[in-house]
């Protein structure tokens, strides 16, 4: 008997059986229905199983993402149940079915239809599709049969192999190590997997290297040879889909590997199908191999149990065989080993020492615990301090007015790498996660609120309360908080906000609305205006942002890729959520031309196994070092540490197109320390780089606060050989000598001296000073700098920026746009002048700048600018234009329909035209469909082509919408 003629199992549901000729049995236990689908009522012909994870939805058989057949006019029922805590649900495509969403692990829910024609099943959840979470439901004609070719055991001296295990033994099989001792199971469920793991084996028994109990074990177990007589073969194995737990044939007379397999870290056995027609007549033999131990060497994180490897019966087939539940390679996501972890828990000394930096560089410990504790943030003054605040209510924000964390300044007096003097400015604050000082006082992101401490900086006290300059900063995940304050080159305060917090921020009292919804991206308050904005949105959880030498924003972020080159108005791929635009219809992707994680199983199932690739999802930090004494090859380079890595990735900014896209360099520094946390890096008056690190070895959020450690915390100090300590204070500095620091090669002197200069405001002579670098110097990185000196200090006119209109840099060009741009409004001369540079200029990067300033004026002052740039078909492969000018585009449908239809007639933009129908569809009125039927009519008349069908299918889709 084919012991490989198995029935459909993943039809089995603990509810519906299925017979071998593939009729449905009812049980005498009914599954609730899913009440949100109402069909779910009537009888069901079809009824699938499946279980729902990142990797895929798998049926009872073990099969990833199955092809769930029917026949015409069944009624079909495809139930989920969550197969891990996370977000996820089931759709069809076509028929545009959705199922509600789970989150909880364990918890169902299921769509109902009739069987029509074949459809596609997925996951809505942004990214998981992509990911592999999509399979086919496809209509048949006939019986579905599952029925295969017998096949036949092998051979040797005209006896059958014990290939099956069937003799209750290892004969035939030749064992090293100890996973092989006791390898033979005949019961299911196995008696060394989890109770609820169904193995699905042949015969009597079943073969494993320790299954989830005894995964800890190593060997191999080698067979007999014997000859190749059929043309395919097949065994089923399951277990981990680990490289060191495998099944491989070896060509005997050569010792070649000609196929392996592993399992895909499921129980279930499933049939691996093999081609043998080159090894006719040819003898080989099978090994089995587990070289995993499955330990983790994280203090946190479990032993890996899929560390083995289940095998059953090799046979011989005439034809290739067809299993419905095949494993096929597609199916199997290799996981790559653990990383090895060199350290955990070390004191602080020790922890510097663990360090590997590249030559010419050294660490050294500054301070740690009991001095500092948890340091969840930090700013260097103009003294060169640093200021670091203690998040002791993290993860959970205390009751108003019970806040335990603190701010201390810390400062090295003597120059020796310790940071000797430690002051407390204010303690009994709240959930505080990002900080800077100047303009008067000390800012802090406390969710809910952004707070200013007015501060004597004199006697380092607070001069008054906290004020509440703003509130509704949400707190439903607190380590997605406001963080990474930072003051802009344009005098603003920038800072970042996470996905799965979701905020309605305003001025206290204020209502809704008069507030800005925010959840994910970067945003800017104005310390003298009080003015707030979104600078841009998207990405995941930021948290670190910085400016390069041109004044470009730069953010890291997790678990989706991590770099992006933030524009103004730009909108990012979310690792969550919709757009509160509703219109953005696509949005810009990571800059990055890498991740930082290994393997094809996502981000997460690359934790702790991706050192070579930069160590793994979660980033926290950002420094674009200009801190001038290192070597040049650091300048302009993103620094950002790797939580699971316990290194610092480096990634290089290249100029292309409009933007950057962001190379991977060689890690920086290795940890080498599984508890080390670093948070964010600042470099110095120096040149030299300040790290806080919160150490735990928890490294990943709860909101339970008992898995963090409260006790512990480090500073480090990263210094090259050509840093030279130096004591300063930049508020002592006359004018003149401010305006002097903004040529200085280490940015520190620069920001700071800007910012004290905004602070003290208008000065004629600062702004002749100014303007006469901005005039002469040859380097457009300080005619930069003395352009930002002058904007935050109220030394330009709008002639005078709209003079720079025609300046010869881009750079130059592109920041007097932006500045033009600030106040929402511009003179009408300013306007046609914008309008020339959009047909004229050459520069790609002047051409974003003018799109984002269109995104801040009134839709109806945009039409000139936007339909110049939007037939520069040099832009059409852009990273950022095509979107970016949808973005400013977009609007206009709402102004006149009409011409903003003509405008995407002309557009040289990929998608602008399709975008252009769904907005006006949208608008819904008896003229906007109007409108559209007579654009499809048009269509019609200019002929066939590949364009105008799919334009005239979208046109028929949303009319009927």
């Amino acid at each position: 008997m084919n012991r490989f003629c198995v029935r459909i199992s993943l039809l089995w549901t603990g509810l519906l059986l299925v017979s071998p000729d593939g009729i449905l049995a009812q049980t005498a236990k009914a599954r609730p229905a899913d009440r949100s689908n109402p069909a779910d009522t009537a009888k069901i012909d079809r009824d699938y199983a499946l279980e729902a994870t990142m990797l895929g939805y798998f049926a009872k058989d073990g099969s990833r993402n199955p092809t769930l057949k029917a026949n015409k006019g069944d009624r079909v029922r495809i139930t989920i149940t969550n197969g891990e805590l996370m977000t996820h649900d089931i759709a069809l495509e076509k028929l545009g079915l959705k199922s509600k969403t789970l989150q909880e692990k364990g918890s169902q829910t299921s769509i109902t239809f009739r069987a029509d024609q074949s459809d596609t099943y997925y996951c809505t959840v942004p990214g998981h599709r992509t990911a592999g979470m999509v399979g086919i439901v496809e209509v048949v004609e006939g019986a579905i049969s599952t029925a295969t070719v017998a096949g036949q055991v092998p051979t040797r001296n005209g006896q059958p192999l014990n290939l099956g295990f069937e003799s209750g033994s290892l004969s035939d099989w030749t064992a090293t190590g100890d996973a092989f001792a006791n390898p033979l199971v005949d019961a299911d469920p196995s008696p060394v997997h989890e109770k609820d793991m169904t193995i699905n084996f042949a015969g009597k028994y079943f073969l494993s290297s320790g299954g989830t109990a005894n995964y800890k074990r190593t060997g191999t177990l080698t067979s007999a040879p014997f000859t190749v007589t059929q043309p395919f073969a097949a065994f089923r194995v399951s277990g981990g889909a680990l490289q060191d737990t495998r099944v491989e044939l070896v060509e005997a007379a050569t010792n070649q590997v000609i196929f392996h397999s592993t399992g895909q870290g499921r129980a279930t056995l499933q049939p691996v199908v093999v081609a043998l027609q080159p090894y006719l007549n040819k003898e080989i033999f099978i090994r089995i191999i587990d070289n995993e131990t499955g330990i983790s060497q994280i203090p946190y994180i479990p032993n890996d149990k899929w560390a083995h490897i289940n095998f059953d019966e090799f046979l011989f087939y005439p034809t290739r065989p067809s299993f419905p539940n095949e494993l096929k390679p597609q199916d199997i996501i290799i996981l790559p080993p653990l990383d090895p972890v060199l350290n955990a828990g070390l004191s602080g000394p020790e922890a510097a020492k663990a360090m590997t930096p590249p030559k010419g560089f050294k660490v050294t410990l500054a301070a740690a615990e009991p001095d500092v504790v948890r340091p969840i943030c930090f700013t260097v003054d103009w003294r060169g301090r640093l200021w670091v605040v203690e998040g002791h209510t993290y993860p959970v924000p205390a009751p108003e007015g019970q806040g335990r964390d603190r701010i201390l300044i810390f400062e090295d007096t003597n120059g020796d790498g310790t940071l000797d003097s430690r002051k407390v400015f204010m303690d009994g604050l709240n959930l505080v996660s990002g900080i800077e000082v100047g303009m008067g006082g000390v800012w802090l992101g406390a969710a809910p609120y952004l707070l200013f401490i007015p501060a004597d900086f004199k006697t380092d006290k607070p001069a008054g309360p906290p004020q509440k300059l703003l509130d509704g900063w949400g707190t439903q995940d607190t380590h997605e908080t406001l963080n990474s304050l930072r003051w802009g080159p344009d005098g603003w305060l920038y800072g970042n906000h996470g996905v799965f917090t979701h905020s309605k921020v305003g001025k206290p009292g204020a209502p809704d609305s008069e507030r800005t919804k925010l959840n994910a991206g970067v945003w800017r308050f104005h310390p003298k205006t009080g003015q707030f904005e979104v600078f841009a949105e998207g990405t995941s959880n930021p948290w670190g942002i910085d400016f390069n030498d041109y004044g470009h924003a730069f953010i890291t972020a997790c678990v989706i890729p991590h770099m992006y080159h933030m524009i103004q108005g730009g909108r990012y791929v979310r690792q969550a959520g919709k757009h509160f635009n509703p219109y953005t219809y696509d949005d810009i992707k990571t800059h990055a031309d890498h991740v930082h994680w290994v393997g094809e199983r996502g981000p997460h199932a690359g934790n702790f196994r991706s050192a070579s690739a930069g160590g793994g999802h979660a980033h926290a930090g950002a420094m674009i070092y200009l801190g001038g004494s290192w070597p040049q090859e650091y300048r302009n380079d993103v620094f950002m540490n790797n939580i699971n890595g316990a290194r610092l990735n480096r990634d290089h900014p290249a100029r292309a197109g409009s933007g950057y896209t962001v190379n991977h360099r060689p890690d920086f520094l290795a940890m080498n320390d599984s508890w080390s946390q670093w948070l964010n890096m600042k470099y110095d008056a120096s040149g030299a780089v300040w790290a806080i690190d919160w150490y735990d070895k928890n490294q990943c959020h709860s909101s339970n606060p008992d898995v963090h450690d409260k006790t512990m915390g480090r500073i480090f100090k990263i210094t090259h050989e050509n840093d030279k300590w130096v004591q300063v204070d930049l508020s002592k500095a006359s004018d003149t000598e401010l305006v002097r620091y903004q040529l200085h090669a280490n940015e520190w002197y620069v920001r700071q001296a800007r910012t004290l200069l905004q602070e003290r405001g208008p000065n004629k002579k600062v702004h002749k000073a100014l303007k006469e670098i901005l005039k002469t110097n040859p380097d457009p990185t300080r005619k930069l700098r003395a352009l930002w000196a002058l904007h935050v200090t109220g030394g330009l006119t709008e002639a005078e920026l709209t003079q720079l209109l025609d300046h010869e840099n881009e750079y130059v060009r592109s920041w007097a746009i932006q500045l033009l741009a600030e106040d929402k409004a511009v003179s009408p001369e300013t306007l046609k002048r914008m309008g020339q540079l959009a047909q004229q200029d050459n520069s790609s990067l002047v051409r974003l700048y003018l799109t984002s300033a269109m995104l801040r004026l009134d839709p109806a002052q945009r039409w000139e600018v936007l339909e110049a740039l939007v037939q520069k078909e040099a832009d059409k492969d852009d990273h950022n234009l095509p979107l970016m000018l949808w973005y400013a585009s977009e609007p206009l449908a709402e102004v006149d329909m009409k011409r903003a239809l003509a405008l995407a007639q002309k557009s040289k933009m990929p998608k602008h035209l399709p975008y252009t129908v769904q907005r006006i569809a949208a608008i819904g009125t008896d003229d906007a469909k109007k409108l559209l039927k007579e654009l499809n009519d048009r269509v019609g008349q200019m002929g066939h082509s590949h364009e105008a069908h799919e334009l005239q299918t979208l046109i028929a889709k949303v009319l009927n919408e």
